[in-house]
């Protein structure tokens, strides 16, 4: 039974390390996804219940282990304070007695492979609450049949603002505006038009309008990649300024995460003190309830709801709260 268990923890966390890194690879744009996002919502979701089933295994593991090493007759032969002392194992210490991956060089591995796979998913995270589009114009737009096209503003712009920047700066402009679209509507209005040159007449858009429902108007926005908003599919690093922000904003994760941290918390403790870890039932059980909460947290976003205020602050901060219980761990091995 002891051999059983402790096998099904190492197989739950071998499927769940695949499985994550499988839906972060989505998340990131192995492909332009249309909501619901079912490649990562199906492969989260075999990562949160491995992540739950090897919690409740190493919990199982920690009794039946408890059971066998009580006296048969259930009366203890010691005397004194031997008498009432708990073995430290029934806890956290299992790797020495029950495991045959305790040699140092698979540790380290392991430690490292997990690492990596935390700096990969918070990047991952980061870059795709960056590019999440929310605009309810665009929804609208898609839900009547959304298509890219060429416009020309006629006369002069309704209202024009210029948009700044932090050094207060001149960075594009909001404007209202009436267009024509070729093979369009002759009079169609733009508002917060977003553009990097201050629009005049005569001046050639990209525009995402409805052709069955030209009273929503049109949407401009020349920092957005259309094509994509128009086929109503999302990704990770698109053809825009979000786009080119989440890719350096992964880049930092990734390198920060898996480059740095990774091999200081991977060299620096002894494999005794990451062994134990690795089996340590408290340990563990905080981070399989960290994995499952994000998956619940991002299930809503994945199917394309509305996020609750709870599930909205999960997903948004959520993977950094993880990150900093690896690193906070990872410190307490060091320190053993």
């Amino acid at each position: 039974m002891t051999s059983a268990l402790a096998w099904l923890v190492r197989l739950c966390g071998l499927v769940g390390w695949v499985a994550g890194a499988v839906a972060c690879a989505w998340l990131l744009g192995a492909g332009p996804m249309g909501r619901p996002w079912h490649e990562p919502l199906v492969w989260g979701g075999v990562a949160a219940g491995c992540a739950g089933v090897r919690v409740v295994a190493l919990w199982a593991l920690v009794l039946v282990t408890r059971r066998e090493r009580e006296p048969a007759d259930g009366v203890s032969l010691a005397k004194g304070a031997a008498a009432t002392r708990k073995p430290r194992e029934t806890l956290g210490d299992l790797g020495d007695t029950l495991s045959v991956d305790g040699s140092e060089p698979w540790v380290k591995g392991r430690t490292a492979a997990v690492w990596l796979l935390v700096a990969f998913a918070s990047g991952a995270f980061f870059a795709c609450l960056m590019t999440m589009s929310t605009n309810d114009r665009v929804e609208k737009l898609r839900d009547a049949g959304a298509e890219v096209g060429t416009a020309r503003v006629v006369g002069k712009p309704l209202a024009t603002r210029a948009e700044r920047d932090d050094e207060d700066q001149i960075k594009g402009y909001a404007s209202r505006l009436v267009v024509t679209v070729s093979d369009g509507p002759r009079r169609l209005t733009v508002k917060g038009a977003y553009t990097y040159d201050k629009p005049r007449a005569g001046t050639r858009l990209d525009i995402l309008w409805a052709r069955s429902a030209p009273e929503l108007g049109g949407y401009v926005n020349e920092s957005k990649d259309l094509p994509t908003l128009a086929a109503g599919r999302w990704k990770a690093f698109a053809d825009d300024e979000l786009g080119e922000g989440a890719l350096i904003a992964f880049i930092i994760c990734a390198v920060i995460g898996g480059l740095v941290m990774a091999p200081v918390f991977t060299l620096v403790p002894d494999a005794d003190s990451l062994q134990y870890q690795a089996w340590s039932v408290p340990v563990q059980t905080i981070r399989g309830a960290f994995t499952v909460a994000q998956y619940l947290a991002w299930r809503p976003i994945m199917l394309g709801h509305e996020l609750g205020l709870v599930s909205g602050l999960v997903a948004g901060g959520g993977f950094v709260l993880v990150l900093l219980f690896y690193v906070f761990t990872s410190i307490q091995a060091i320190a053993a």
